[in-house]
C-alpha cells in the first residue's frame, strides 16, 4: 500500500530474467512512470554512450601495446577533418587522406598474408579497452601457421571499408579490421572485427565476415580470436570471405 506522499515501486514479473541480459527489461514502474533509479541509470548509460563516440582517440597506448607484442605500427587518418564531420559524412571515413595514402605507398612494403587495421570507429572506448587484448590472443595463432604480417595501421576517424584501401596499399592477401562498434546503452565497449580477403577499393559488405560484440561481457576476446583465426585460415585456403564463408569454429576446437 502506498503511504501519503509516496508511491510504491511495482515489481515487474519478468524481473528474474534480468540476470540473463544487460538489456533494459523488467525495470519495474512507480505509479505510471519509471522508478527514479532507472531514469538515472538510463541518463548515465546515455552519457557513457555519447562519451564513447566523442572521446578523443588516444593512439599512443595502442601503439605501445602492439609494439610490446612485437608488431610494427603505422599511423593513418581518413579524409575526415573532425569528429562532427565523421558522424555526418560516413563516405569520408571510408577513404584514406591523401597524406596517409602517400605515406603508406611510400613504404613500398613486401607482400604479406595479413594486414591488421585498428580504427576508432564509433567507440573509442571499445578500441581502448579491447583491441590489444583481441590482437594478443589472435597473434600467436597467426604466427603458429607462419603467416606474415604487414605493419599494423592505427587509424583515426575510420570506417570499416577503409581497411580495404589500407590492405591493398600494404599488399596484403587479406585485412582484419578491428573497429569500435556503435555503442548501445548497455554496451559502450563493443569491438567489431571485419575480415576481407583480397582487399581493394570497391569491396562490398557482403564480401566481409564480421565478428561482433567483442568485450568481456559479450563475446570474450579469446573466443573472438578463435573465430577470427578460423575465418582467416579458411579465407586464405579458399580464397574468399563474406557470405560464402560460414564460421565453423567448432572444427577448430575439435582439432585441439
Amino acid at each position: 500500500m502506498s503511504g501519503e506522499g509516496t508511491t510504491r515501486r511495482m515489481q515487474d514479473p519478468w524481473a528474474g530474467l534480468r540476470r540473463f541480459t544487460d538489456a533494459r527489461i523488467a525495470i519495474g514502474r512507480s505509479g505510471a512512470s519509471l522508478p527514479t533509479e532507472e531514469v538515472l541509470a538510463f541518463a548515465l548509460a546515455h552519457a557513457r554512450a555519447r562519451d564513447a563516440v566523442h572521446t578523443t582517440f588516444e593512439r599512443e597506448p595502442i601503439e605501445q601495446g602492439l609494439q610490446a607484442l612485437g608488431l610494427a605500427t603505422i599511423r593513418a587518418s581518413s579524409r575526415v577533418p573532425d569528429r562532427a564531420t565523421y558522424l555526418a559524412r560516413p563516405d569520408l571515413g571510408r577513404r584514406l587522406s591523401q597524406a596517409s595514402a602517400d605515406a603508406i605507398a611510400a613504404l613500398d612494403p613486401a607482400p604479406s598474408d595479413i594486414a591488421i587495421v585498428i580504427a576508432d570507429g564509433l567507440s573509442t572506448t571499445a578500441v581502448a579497452e579491447n583491441a590489444i587484448t583481441f590482437v594478443s590472443h589472435l597473434l600467436p595463432m597467426l604466427r603458429k601457421i607462419n603467416l606474415t604480417l604487414a605493419p599494423v595501421a592505427i587509424v583515426e576517424n575510420g570506417r570499416v571499408a577503409l581497411g580495404d584501401e589500407i590492405g591493398a596499399l600494404l599488399k596484403a592477401r587479406m585485412v582484419i579490421m578491428a573497429i569500435g562498434e556503435r555503442p548501445g546503452l548497455s554496451s559502450v565497449d563493443s569491438l567489431g572485427a571485419y575480415l576481407t580477403f583480397g582487399p581493394k577499393l570497391g569491396r562490398s559488405d557482403a564480401e566481409r565476415n564480421c565478428i561482433s560484440n567483442i568485450r568481456p561481457a559479450g563475446l570474450k576476446p579469446p573466443v573472438a580470436a578463435d573465430k577470427a583465426f578460423w575465418l582467416t585460415r579458411e579465407a586464405l585456403r579458399r580464397g574468399l570471405t563474406g557470405v560464402n564463408l560460414k564460421e565453423e569454429t567448432e572444427a577448430l576446437i575439435a582439432e585441439r
